[in-house]
C-alpha cells in the first residue's frame, strides 16, 4: 500500500498557478485517529460585518435577529456585552473606532493604519514565524464593501505595526487571481490579456489526467473526488469571470464585477443605490470562493468583510428568510430622503429601544443570514479528526458599534456583538454568553489560548482573563 500523501499536496501549473487538493483518504492517517498537526492546521480569520447589533437586540437570541445562526448554534460561542471604549478616539466617530478596535482592542492610529496586530495575525507569527509553507498564501483579505473612507472600515487584519497585513480584494475576480494564481506563459509581458484567454485549470491538465487516470496512485473514490474538486473550481472560476466559451479555445473576456468598486462604490459618502439580490450574489460568490481556498489549505489566516463601517446603501428588494417573506427593503423611499439620508445607515441613528426598529431589525437580520452563509460553507468539509473545518478554525466574527448614537459613545462601543468557533476544541459552544469584559481581554484568553504568548494592547496593562470562554 502506498504511503499516505501529505496534506500539502498540491497542483502545480505554469507560471505562478497553484491548486490545491481536497482531503482524500490517502491523505489521512490509517493508523490512529488523531491527527497530525498538518493535517488540521491552525487556522484564523476575522469576519466583520458593519453597523453592528444594538445590544438590546441581541438579548432577543436566536427569536431575533441573530435567527439565521440558529443552525450553527452549536457550534458557536456568541458573546455579549463585550466593550470597546477604550478605543474611542475624540472628534471622529465610533463606526472608525469601532471598526478598529474589530479583531485588535485597540484604538487606530490616524485614518491608515491600525493601532497594533489583528488576532490572525498574532495567530499567524504564533505558529509560523519564519513564514507558511510553500503554496499557500501568506494572508487572504476579501470584502463586499461600498464604504471607502478610512481603511479600517473595511480591512480587518493587520500586522504588528498596524499596517494591511494585505491588499483587499474586493472583486470575485481578483480574489480568485489572489488564491491561484496567474497563467504566465512566454516573455512579452502581457499576462493579463492571456489571463483573460485561459482557465488557470488549462494549465494542471496533465497532473490532473494523471490522479483521474489509471495510474493514479488514488482509489477510485479519490479519483472521483479530484474530478469532483477541479469541475467545482472551474464553476466558480467561470461565476467569477464569467467565462462562457465562444468556440473551443477561447472564453469571452471576464466582465468586471456588477457592482460598483472603487471610488464608484462611495461618491463622495452620499451612498449607492442596491439590488438586494446583486448584493447577495457578489457576496456569496466571494464567500464560496474565500471558503474554498480554505478547503484547499491554501489559506490559513485572514479576513472576510461584509459590508463597511458605517456602510452607506440605499437597498430595495424583497427579502426571503427559510421560505418566508422577512421585509420589503426600500431604504429612500421610507426615510424620505435621498442621498445619504436616504441609507440603511440613518435606521442605526434612529434605533430606540422603545420601538420595534422594524427596518433595521430587517437589515441585521439580512446580515446575519449572509454570515451564515460563510460559517456554513466552513461546516460541509469534514478534516482528519472528524471535526468540520468550521470546528477546527478560529474564526471571530465582530462588528463596529452598538446602536450608533454617535452622543453618547458608551452606547456604540459598548456591548458590541462577538461570536466566536470552537477553534479545535479550545472554546466552548453552543452557548450564548454575556461576559461583561473589555474586547482587549477577550481577545488576549483567545491568544493564550491559541499559544500566542504575544498579548494585544499595552504592555502594562493586566489582563483579566476570561477563563469562562475556555472549554
Amino acid at each position: 500500500m502506498a504511503a499516505p500523501l501529505s496534506r500539502r499536496t498540491l497542483l502545480r501549473g505554469a507560471g505562478a498557478t497553484v491548486i490545491g487538493l481536497p482531503l482524500l483518504e490517502e491523505m489521512m492517517l490509517r493508523t490512529a485517529t488523531a491527527a497530525t498537526a498538518d493535517q488540521v492546521p491552525v487556522r484564523a480569520f476575522n469576519v466583520f460585518f458593519g453597523l453592528g447589533i444594538p445590544a438590546p437586540l441581541q438579548t432577543e437570541g436566536f427569536d431575533g435577529v441573530l435567527e439565521p445562526l440558529k443552525p450553527l448554534r452549536d457550534k458557536l460561542l456568541i458573546m455579549r456585552n463585550v466593550d470597546q471604549v477604550r478605543c474611542d478616539e475624540s472628534g471622529i466617530n465610533a463606526h472608525f473606532d469601532g471598526a478598529s478596535g474589530a479583531f485588535t482592542a485597540t484604538p487606530p492610529v490616524g485614518e491608515a493604519k491600525a493601532g497594533g496586530a489583528s488576532i490572525d495575525q498574532v495567530i499567524r507569527k504564533t505558529h509560523h514565524p519564519d513564514g507558511l509553507p510553500p503554496g499557500i498564501v501568506p494572508t487572504l483579505i476579501g470584502g463586499t464593501f461600498f464604504r471607502r473612507s478610512r481603511v479600517s472600515r473595511y480591512v480587518h487584519s493587520y500586522n504588528h505595526d498596524g499596517t494591511v497585513a494585505a491588499t483587499i480584494q474586493e472583486r470575485p475576480r481578483d480574489l480568485f487571481d489572489r488564491v491561484f494564481g496567474q497563467i504566465e506563459t512566454g516573455d512579452d509581458g502581457d499576462a493579463r490579456s492571456r489571463r483573460l484567454r485561459r482557465s488557470v485549470l488549462d494549465s494542471v491538465v496533465d497532473q490532473y489526467k494523471f490522479y483521474t487516470g489509471s495510474s493514479s496512485p488514488l482509489g477510485s473514490a479519490s479519483r472521483g473526488r479530484v474530478a469532483d474538486h477541479l469541475d467545482r473550481i472551474r464553476e466558480y472560476e467561470q461565476r467569477a469571470f464569467e467565462m462562457k466559451k465562444i468556440d473551443s479555445n477561447a472564453p469571452n473576456l471576464p466582465p468586471r464585477s456588477k457592482l460598483s468598486h472603487g471610488g464608484q462604490a462611495d461618491p463622495g459618502g452620499e451612498g449607492i443605490d442596491m439590488e438586494l439580490e446583486q448584493l447577495t450574489e457578489e457576496w456569496r460568490l466571494m464567500a464560496d470562493l474565500y471558503a474554498l481556498a480554505i478547503e484547499l489549505d491554501r489559506v490559513r489566516f485572514g479576513s472576510l468583510t461584509f459590508l463597511a463601517a458605517g456602510e452607506r446603501l440605499r437597498i430595495t428588494g424583497n427579502y426571503q428568510y427559510d421560505g418566508r417573506s422577512i421585509y420589503q427593503f426600500d431604504d429612500e423611499k421610507q426615510l424620505g430622503k435621498s442621498g445619504s439620508g436616504g441609507c440603511s445607515h440613518e435606521w442605526w441613528h434612529q434605533f430606540n429601544p422603545k420601538k420595534r426598529n422594524e427596518q433595521l431589525r430587517a437589515h441585521a437580520h439580512m446580515k446575519m443570514r449572509e454570515i451564515a452563509y460563510f460559517l456554513k460553507r466552513l461546516d460541509q468539509t469534514t478534516e482528519a479528526n472528524g471535526n468540520t473545518i468550521l470546528e477546527n478554525s478560529c474564526i471571530t466574527i465582530s462588528t463596529e458599534s452598538g446602536d450608533g448614537r454617535h452622543a453618547d459613545v458608551k452606547r456604540e462601543l459598548s456591548g458590541v456583538f462577538h461570536a466566536i468557533t470552537p477553534s479545535g476544541g479550545r472554546f466552548k459552544s453552543g452557548q450564548i454568553m454575556d461576559l461583561g469584559r473589555e474586547g482587549i481581554d477577550v481577545y488576549n484568553t483567545m491568544l493564550r489560548a491559541m499559544g500566542a504568548n504575544e498579548k494585544l494592547g499595552p504592555t502594562d496593562r493586566e489582563t483579566q482573563w476570561t477563563e469562562s470562554i475556555l472549554a
